[in-house]
């Protein structure tokens, strides 16, 4: 049988593609106003596309915290940076949350190896970028690096799809941080953080999505009505 999707699923996909194209485009092509009108756009059409497609209602709300951290990050200032940080930090809770209600549980051996890895990245990033961050910045750049890494490992129980998500989200973030930092960057800085960004925001929809269709609690059929005894009116 063939299951059909609720209309306006597929414009809303259409929709996030194609502003992820055009935001990309316009990094590369140095259009500012197209980028700065599109980068906050995203989230909210994601969140929408989730949402059209039965997905939990804390997902679209991860979307919409990212949405955050996007306008405030471009509008600059460490103040603003801050606030934006933690608009992202929120939406890592609602990653960690889901994970919690619809990730399978921990393994032993392989997810052991895992956190360590993870773990060694983490201190090895902090560590890298310490001495060159502001010193307003270190504290919270790191405690945002440890809420980051944990998402990021916590993706591993919702699937494939969300561990890439979450890893991608890591390696955006890092790019972001060694800006800050005034380390040597990749020409188009900007395209590289939101095509790693975009690429992990969808992945980790995509990703809970499924884990929560998976888990989602199924209706139990009603009892057939009992049947009188014999002898009894």
């Amino acid at each position: 049988m063939t299951v059909r999707r609720p209309r306006g699923v597929r414009p809303l996909l259409g929709a996030f593609a194609v502003l992820a194209v055009v935001h990309l485009g316009a990094l590369l092509g140095g259009v500012t106003a197209v980028a700065q009108l599109t980068k906050p756009a995203l989230m909210p059409v994601l969140a929408g596309y989730v949402l059209a497609r039965g997905g939990p209602r804390l997902l679209a709300g991860a979307l919409l915290f990212g949405c955050g951290g996007d306008t405030f990050l471009q509008i600059g200032g460490d103040t603003v940076f801050l606030v934006g940080m933690a608009s992202f930090a929120a939406g890592h809770v609602c990653y960690l949350l889901l994970f919690a209600r619809h990730g399978a549980p921990y393994g032993r051996g392989r997810t052991a190896g895992a956190g360590a890895a993870y773990a060694v990245v983490l201190a090895a990033t902090v560590a890298l970028l310490w001495p060159d961050l502001p010193a307003d910045l270190r504290i919270p750049v790191a405690g945002y690096s440890l809420l980051l890494t944990a998402m990021a490992f916590g993706a591993l129980r919702a699937g494939p799809w969300a561990a890439v998500g979450g890893l991608l989200f890591l390696l955006s973030d890092t790019l972001i941080a060694s800006g800050i930092a005034h380390w040597p960057q990749l020409p188009a800085p900007q395209f590289w953080i939101m095509l790693t960004y975009a690429g992990a925001q969808f992945a980790l929809a995509g990703g809970v999505r499924r884990a929560a269709a998976t888990t989602a609690p199924r209706t139990a059929p009603s009892p057939a009505p009992a049947l009188p005894e014999a002898g009894v009116p």
